[in-house]
């Protein structure tokens, strides 16, 4: 009973969107095409995220639904212009689903089914080639940086330990400092020392856009309370020296620990 009831309310909300774009809908929703319609998909992605990440269920429904409204919206859109429907969707998926484990859904005795065959078969399916391309170039730099890793690892590109991971951060460092001292390829030098950072994140099993945002958490909250300490004296940063200001930053950093 509660799967029919939930295909119902998928049918609902396609009816809903459906009215929302018919000529007497909604003008906004009327006004819409795929591309006007990226940067709130791109929000409600991370609204997502951030619900998984609070480990806020509720909010993860709620935001789980406005994302389902954007997937429903782009097929209503295709659909008005005879692209595709929502069945062609979902018949694509499944198809991929199955193709791509086929040790489960077609040969059970199959035993060498890894993660490096998954991403050969998608260079195979989509005619790509490399097995490194097809991560969106839209992706932020760190989540971009992980997903390739994990490509060229999925095909036994990888080192073999951690300690192999920590002597290219620690060379990746020494080249960016001696490229400051000769003030040249800086740039290059502090992207390869980021990219080995992603990569060491990766191999502790951590996600290094999580990391980032806590130690920036961390900044500001620790910021924030010198803001107060020196209100409360009628002092502002600007009148300290950096030294004063260090020793304000430790003296509130061992709060937080």
């Amino acid at each position: 009973m509660k799967s029919k009831k939930n295909i119902k309310s998928i049918d609902k909300l396609i009816e809903i969107v459906k009215q929302l774009r018919a000529p007497n809908g909604c003008d906004w929703d009327r006004k819409q095409t795929h591309n006007s319609l990226i940067p709130y998909l791109i929000e409600e992605t991370y609204e997502v995220i951030e619900a998984i990440e609070k480990n806020d269920f509720d909010s993860l429904k709620e935001e789980l639904g406005d994302l389902l409204l954007h997937i429903i919206f782009q097929v209503q859109l295709a659909e008005e212009s005879n692209k595709f429907i929502l069945d062609e969707v979902v018949e694509s998926i499944n198809k991929k689903l199955i193709n791509r484990h086929p040790h489960i859904f077609i040969n059970k005795n199959i035993k060498n089914w890894d993660s490096g065959n998954w991403e050969k078969e998608k260079q195979k399916d989509k005619q790509r080639e490399s097995v490194l391309d097809g991560v969106p170039n839209a992706l932020p730099g760190l989540f971009k940086s992980r997903r390739i890793q994990e490509k060229a690892s999925s095909v036994g590109f990888d080192w073999d330990n951690i300690d192999q991971v920590i002597k290219k951060v620690d060379e990746e460092i020494i080249e960016l400092k001696e490229s400051i001292k000769k003030q040249k390829g800086i740039n290059d030098e502090l992207g390869d020392v980021l990219f080995s950072i992603v990569n060491l994140s990766r191999h502790l099993n951590l996600n290094p856009e999580e990391s980032l945002n806590k130690s920036t958490e961390k900044f500001m909250n620790r910021f924030k309370k010198i803001e107060k300490d020196l209100e409360s004296k009628k002092m502002t940063m600007n009148e300290l020296s950096i030294d004063d200001l260090d020793k304000l930053w430790e003296k509130n950093k061992k709060k937080f620990e």
